[in-house]
């Protein structure tokens, strides 16, 4: 099986960046227990997902859908930001038209 892609950190560990664009990562103050339980749930939470799609069950789905979401709000991936110094959030941006601009543009490219 092949390794797991890792993919470049800000400076400020806010985000991970895919194909350009800004993911913003789970909340290192987290206790380690409390973030295996919610990335537990996530990944059960994707699967129900799948499932549902493949049954084309949407009310499975749209509740599998809620669950992911519910996951990534208490890892703090989405919802309200993690750190507290009044920084805009710029989750799911284009690394190029934030802030983090210059230091994206430096990296090696593949």
């Amino acid at each position: 099986m092949p390794d797991s892609p890792t993919y470049p950190a800000t400076p400020d560990g806010r985000y991970f960046v895919v194909k350009g664009r800004l993911w913003r990562t789970s909340n290192p103050a987290l206790p380690d227990a409390e973030r295996q339980h919610l990335v537990g749930r996530l990944m059960l939470a994707r699967r129900q997902v799948g499932a549902a799609k493949r049954a084309g069950n949407l009310v499975a789905e749209r509740t599998a859908r809620a669950a992911v979401d519910a996951a990534k709000r208490g890892l703090g991936e989405r919802g309200p930001v993690w750190w507290t110094d009044g920084a805009p959030d710029y989750n799911r941006k284009l690394a190029l038209n934030t802030p983090y601009a210059d230091w994206y543009a430096a990296l090696p490219q593949d």
